[in-house]
């Protein structure tokens, strides 16, 4: 009899492995006794009083008119935020935004214990405040001890969003390091990106990482709308921390300052400098008496790394000194002349800082150049207003020529070209013959009183 064999074909499937997702139930159960709510009454803005109609146009005032009513008192304006507690005696961290310009402060637990908050500290720079409540062995939270969360880490939020308390949202961190420069151009704190669902109202509550421990403190979202579509900004805890122990010593905080002016690096300007990919901040200004100046920091340097942390953008220099105690010695590891050099500086306060200002008007003739460029030197009195002991002033940029492309413009004061200060117009006249065809070569200007520097590539045919 004949045997029929039968063929079978083994198929393997691929393994899938689902990971699980985290349970955020125990954070939530442990820590929500630590958060808590703030009220906050501030003042109105106060009613128009008849004068101020009077200079409103006539179609705008009865927009405002009391209509023979005398004028209404000042009213109180309430808001709300969230924030946490700190440590058992009382100490709560919030937002400056949250509180400032408060009448009144009101901190609320989940319990529905309330305590009238006294302002210990603002922090407008980095969008912190302390508060202190009368109680003592109250729960606390733990601040992450450095800054090593992990883009794609999931984190957690607890706060009062639109007034519904100690509402819980988690997602993922988008981004670290995100600079939010203030209205005044300040740029102390290298936000924590994510996408959890933050509100008004969630506004200086905690930020938590898988181990319970807070990692920030949620302070901006960015919106169209009003409400989360899913940018939402949060100061780290290295930031939180420096800021609310100076609080708590001395009412104020004090930053670590440099006394420069920078720039981003971008690839011409790399190239220019013997880079071999854009990073680090150029040095566009160095403050007289400042503690760059006395560490011999330069203008045309570029600072690579400053106490042991990389500078690969311009954001990164204020986030790393602003941290640093003041009269602190550290190393600063720059670009001069297209070699590394290690300068040693003596980090000051921010108290000592003030704006740099330059400034300067421009005349009508001169010679020109191969760059493109029709200068003269600048005059003595110019230089005084600038602040320069020398310097040539660029009256007219050829159309199409190099100088054109760099984007040098009239009224600009050349200081520096590549290696050569510029005193003089014989000055770049030498610097500009020294030059190679096809050479990029950086070129410090003053500008509207601000000096930056621009890369400017010679013609490779002359």
């Amino acid at each position: 009899m004949r045997k029929l064999l039968w063929a079978f074909t083994l198929v393997v499937l691929p393994l899938v492995v689902h990971a699980e997702l985290p349970d955020f139930r125990s954070i939530v159960k442990e820590s929500t006794p630590a958060v808590v709510k703030i009220l906050v009454e501030s003042k109105a803005e106060a009613p128009r009083s008849p004068e101020e109609l009077e200079q409103l146009p006539e179609y705008l005032q009865r927009f405002f008119q009391f209509r023979g009513e005398q004028p209404r008192r000042q009213r109180q304006r309430r808001n709300t935020g969230s924030g946490f507690v700190v440590s058992a005696d009382g100490y709560i961290v919030t937002n400056n935004h949250v509180v400032e310009g408060a009448t009144s402060v009101t901190v609320r637990f989940t319990d529905r214990r309330e305590y009238d908050a006294e302002i210990v500290g603002l922090d407008p720079r980095s969008d912190l405040a302390l508060l202190k409540i009368e109680e003592s062995n109250l729960p606390t939270l733990q601040l992450a001890s450095d800054d090593s969360t992990d883009v794609g880490e999931w984190v957690l939020a607890i706060g009062s969003p639109f007034g519904l308390d100690f509402s819980v949202t988690a997602g993922i961190v988008s981004a670290k390091g995100r600079s939010l420069p203030t209205e005044n151009g300040e740029n102390y704190v290298p936000f924590l990106q994510t996408d959890v669902a933050i509100n008004p109202g969630n506004s200086g509550g905690p930020l938590f990482n898988l181990d319970g421990n807070v990692v920030g403190v949620n302070s901006q979202i960015f919106t169209r709308s009003g409400g989360s579509i899913g940018l939402s900004f949060a100061i780290p805890s290295v930031v939180v921390r420096n800021v609310i122990d100076q609080l708590k010593a001395n009412g104020e905080v004090v930053r670590g300052w440099l006394g420069v002016s920078i720039q981003e690096v971008d690839r011409n300007l790399a190239e220019s400098f013997g880079l071999d990919r854009p990073r680090g901040a150029l040095v566009s200004q160095v403050g007289p008496d400042s503690p760059a100046e006395q560490a011999g920091i330069e203008s045309g340097d570029i600072i690579l790394a400053f106490a042991g942390q990389a500078i690969e953008t311009t954001s990164d220099l204020p986030h790393v000194v602003g941290l640093i105690t003041p009269g602190t010695t550290v190393d600063a590891i720059i670009v001069r002349d297209g070699k590394e050099r290690v300068l040693n500086v003596k980090v000051g306060g921010l108290d000592a800082d003030q704006q740099l200002s330059v400034a300067g008007n421009a005349k009508a003739k001169g010679s020109g150049n191969k760059l493109g460029l029709v200068i003269e030197d600048a005059d003595t009195e110019m230089m005084a207003d600038l602040g320069l002991t020398g310097g040539v002033l660029v009256l007219e940029v050829a159309p199409d020529s190099a100088a054109a492309e760099s984007g040098i413009v009239g009224g600009d004061v050349i200081t520096r070209l590549g290696k050569s200060a510029i005193q003089d117009a014989s000055d770049l006249a030498e610097a500009i013959d020294r030059l190679s065809p096809g050479q990029s070569v950086a070129v410090r200007l003053i500008r509207q009183g601000a000096p930056f520097f621009l890369a400017i590539r010679v013609p490779e045919v002359e």
